[in-house]
């Protein structure tokens, strides 16, 4: 069971008024806070152009507005702007909770222009009234954005959570607590704080080409804190998708997160999220809990305000433990979890690793064939008509690759292997693009869906970025070895580095279903066609990253094309880890069956990994790399590459994998 969202049917809820000078170009990143028997809304403005200091520039101001239901807005006023030389380019994005009768509001501050780091900082207002402005204060004498209050003391400390060197990367949201609330703009107690950062961030799932931001104030349940924050994925890695997620932490120890949720609860989808002022935005900024209805406010696009709605338990029963090796917590936590989090299957699951064919490596080059000569590698499998049919990559001492074509009836022996290659560069985005550097048709996939026989491979010129090609073949044909392979077209988009993509052996709901590897992460993208070109691109959702995995990844994609199962999408996918050098291994993930973008179990180590001469050594040492795993019998075999040079085989029983993976 997903998270079921629902979007307010009259968003955005909040638009520009061109009629204010102050917020004619956008108004968004609306926090509201409860008090006085209604609902005050505090929401970034952005300015028509107008002269400031000098400059013309649209400037960034703090607007307020009322309302009795959250969603309908009236007396909308300009409530905080530029008044000191650290706010003195803008005011943004606020936050704002009640503590007694004073509402604190976190805004980021930018005190110089062209904006840079070392001049944005957070600032505070306060007020009692929201008529007038008691205090105002530079909090942080460093780089930060998005702070805010709990609105309760924890224990006998007021407790903040803020985003810290959000423009120097990586980002971290952190924690940080005071004695008293005039020690939150003490410049010496932050001084000391940040001296110490490493012990007040929230161990957060990210990749390296991701980054965070705290979201809305922390909202308190029966279950634990909730804390809605945007997840970036490949923010330093374009395409970006910004995502809003949520966090559970401890209700006493909030440095303690209990679950998470492991996809998005929202993304870009809606035209006024898509396209803007910054198209491609979602942005939490504020949420209302009333009874179990859990209200969301958000950024879209960087123009306006939106609200979404959810179940609270919804939500928390499709949030995932946080019990991970490195994030144990005191066993009397665990009665704080949610009914959902706290019986929920852990993600980390012991289970048994493949076993090697004692006659590998099963295929090695082969010199008197040039264009083998050099390393066989990376097969695809496809079982059918009662035999393995291997279609492997195959590479000539001036690293071109080619595909050729090998049998086994029994899984293991190399009935047949071709004298010629099967398929050959045929397009200019495959052909050799310098003199010796690899090019070619690279580390195929085989999918047979509806008589087809399709095939998705890396296609490489030797410069630019690696990218996708998707061709077929009928079933007849494949099997009576007539190569009439469709033209190739590219699925990728441009400028992106595209690799690592099979297709489902079934539709999903009627669509296509693609995994591929986009950046570091593994996406899915459901499609009515495969009709690719012309803007229309491979993309999707990311549904498994490295941190999913074991914790030493720094990147994934997968190995063969998934295999359904009584229990899900059974998914083999390579880890690459980079120690002193790079060394692939394998593992496994199993998918929903109906939603496959729903991840429902990872292991927690490698099945199979570089360990035999032929793996350790070769022309890329340290390797494992399957394309290709089929099941016969109750036996899955998997075909990898060994060191980027020979081919081996390696095998366990299907259910011994699939009941580690489920229990």
């Amino acid at each position: 069971m997903g998270i079921k969202v629902q979007r307010w049917s009259e968003n955005p809820i909040l638009v520009p008024n061109k009629e204010n000078p102050w917020e004619a170009e956008a108004t968004f990143n609306g926090c509201p806070v409860v008090g006085g028997g209604k609902i005050h809304f505090l929401y970034r403005a952005i300015s028509s152009p107008q002269k400031h200091d000098g400059l013309t520039m649209e400037l960034s101001t703090i607007g307020y507005a009322s309302s009795k239901d959250g969603v309908h807005f009236e007396g909308r006023r300009q409530f905080i702007r530029p008044e000191y030389a650290w706010e003195h380019y803008g005011c943004e994005d606020p936050r704002v909770t009640r503590i007694g009768s004073k509402y604190f509001i976190f805004y980021t501050a930018l005190s110089n222009y062209p904006f840079s780091a070392e001049g944005i900082k957070i600032g505070l207002a306060v007020t009692r009234d929201f008529e007038s402005i008691e205090e105002k204060h530079l909090v942080t004498p460093f780089n930060a954005k998005a702070m805010a209050l709990f609105p309760s003391k924890i224990g006998d400390k007021y407790l903040a959570i803020l985003t810290v060197d959000t423009d120097r990367p990586p980002a971290k949201i952190a924690l940080a607590s005071f004695d008293s609330l005039d020690q939150i703009w003490s410049t010496e107690y932050w001084t000391k704080w940040y001296s110490n950062l490493d012990q007040h961030v929230l161990p957060i799932p990210r990749t390296a080409k991701d980054h965070l931001e705290v979201g809305a104030p922390p909202v308190k349940t029966t279950y634990g804190w909730l804390l809605l924050y945007s997840h970036i994925s490949n923010y330093f890695s374009p395409p970006a998708i910004f995502g809003i997620r949520a966090l559970l932490l401890n209700l006493e120890k909030p440095h303690h997160i209990l679950a998470q949720t492991e996809q998005p609860l929202l993304i870009p989808e809606e035209s006024y999220e898509r396209y803007g002022k910054v198209p491609n935005i979602v942005f939490p900024s504020g949420a209302l809990l009333k009874r179990q209805r859990l209200n969301i406010y958000y950024g879209a696009a960087d123009t306006t305000c939106a609200l979404v709605s959810t179940n609270l338990k919804d939500v928390t029963m499709n949030m995932k433990s946080s019990w991970v090796p490195n994030n144990k917590m005191e066993n009397e936590d665990r009665s704080v979890l949610p009914p959902a989090a706290s019986s929920m299957k852990s993600p980390w699951v012991q289970h048994k690793k493949m076993e090697r064919y004692p006659g590998n490596p099963v295929m090695m080059p082969k010199r008197e064939h040039p264009w083998e000569s050099k390393a066989v590698f990376n097969p695809a499998a496809l079982y059918d008509a009662g035999k393995v049919h291997l279609v492997y990559r195959a590479m000539s001492e001036d690293n071109t690759s080619v595909m050729g074509y090998a049998v086994s009836s029994d899984g293991f022996t190399i009935d047949e292997r071709l004298s010629e290659p099967i398929y050959v560069p045929r397009e200019d985005f495959e052909a050799k693009g310098m003199a010796n550097g690899n090019s070619g048709c690279e580390d195929p996939r085989l999918t047979l869906l509806e008589d087809t026989v399709y095939m998705l491979y890396t296609a490489y010129r030797s410069e630019g970025e690696p990218r996708v090609a998707l061709t077929s073949i009928t079933r007849r044909d494949f099997l009576m070895r007539h190569w009439n392979w469709a033209k190739p077209r590219i699925t990728s988009p441009p400028g992106l580095a595209d690799k690592d993509a099979a297709l489902f052996p079934e539709r999903i709901k009627g669509q296509f279903a693609i995994l591929h590897r986009l950046g570091v992460n593994i996406w899915l993208d459901l499609r009515d066609s495969l009709n690719f070109g012309n803007g229309n691109w491979l993309g999707g959702v990311e549904i498994i990253t490295p941190e999913d995995g074991s914790k030493d990844a720094y990147k994934v994609g997968i190995a063969g094309p998934p295999i359904k199962t009584a229990a899900g999408w059974l998914l083999l996918y390579h880890e690459v880890t980079n120690h002193k050098s790079e060394h692939y291994r394998l593992t496994a993930a199993l998918l929903d069956r109906d939603d496959p973008s729903r991840v429902t179990a990872i292991a927690d180590s490698p099945i199979l990994e570089p360990k035999m001469t032929y793996e350790r050594e070769g022309i890329v040492p340290d390797v494992v790399f399957p394309c290709g795993n089929v099941v016969i019998g109750n036996r899955l075999f998997v075909y990898y590459g060994g060191g980027d040079r020979v081919i081996g085989i390696a095998t366990m029983e299907l259910n011994d994998l699939l009941n580690q993976l489920t229990k």
